[in-house]
């Protein structure tokens, strides 16, 4: 289904049933996935704040059809609008169907553990969307000598009695939205003073468990603009 914004509403909200008449459409996880990915952007570019992301993501996920899930994103474009822009100013990277980025890098990446650990650091180019999952496991993902490739990287966790830690620089952007059921979901936002700098948002859910994502002290990304010039081609 396309969420693109069209005459027609952008979701398929209603089928007719054997006797004509009109029924709701059932969402589909599929669907709440869709709708929850330009509520994310939409916070990320600054379109919504973080008190009405979260009023749009509580009502996503008490929607049980499609004609719900539609007026949450009514007012917002769908990616691959060339009305979308990231923070900064610049248009944002268009949507790539085939899941591929920058040189042809995958546009996400998946970090598991299970009954296990899962390490992310050093000198690395980070997909634009991240996804850490932690089962009686731990998750640790060190973004201060990450090479950024677009503006905006999005990093979906899941703590199921287990742990996901995200590390940044002192000098991006960082925001987040979650919840913790007997569970700990704890973002320390950053703003960054340099308005082209990368944008990080940490989206978690955990079960008794633990994720947590702030700034490492003392550590920054000493050429940004050069980084940025350089791999957004300006």
């Amino acid at each position: 289904m396309d969420l693109e914004k069209k005459p027609q509403s952008p979701l398929q909200s209603s089928a007719s049933d054997p006797t004509g008449q009109r029924v709701p459409l059932r969402a589909s996880d599929a669907d709440r996935d869709r709708v929850a990915d330009i509520l994310r952007d939409a916070m990320a570019e600054g379109r919504l704040d973080a008190e009405e992301h979260g009023e749009r993501v509580d009502a996503l996920y008490r929607a049980k059809t499609q004609a719900e899930l539609e007026p949450l994103v009514r007012d917002l474009p769908a990616p691959g609008d060339s009305r979308r822009s990231s923070p900064g100013g610049a248009p944002a990277a268009a949507y790539d169907p085939h899941g591929t980025g920058v040189d042809g890098l995958p546009v996400t990446d998946s970090l598991v553990a299970v009954l296990s650990s899962s390490t992310r650091k050093g000198r690395w180019r980070i997909a634009p969307r991240t996804r850490a999952f932690a089962f009686f496991g731990n998750v640790e993902i060190d973004l201060t000598e990450a090479l950024f490739s677009q503006r905006l990287t999005t990093i979906d966790a899941t703590a199921v009695f287990g742990n996901v830690e995200v590390r940044v620089p002192e000098n991006i952007t960082l925001r987040g939205n979650g919840n913790g059921i007997l569970g700990n979901f704890e973002v320390r936002t950053l703003e960054a003073a340099d308005p082209e700098a990368p944008v990080v948002v940490v989206n978690g859910y955990s079960v008794f468990g633990n994720i947590e994502a702030k700034p490492k002290r003392g550590k920054l990304i000493a050429d940004l603009h050069d980084r940025l010039r350089k791999h957004l081609g300006h």
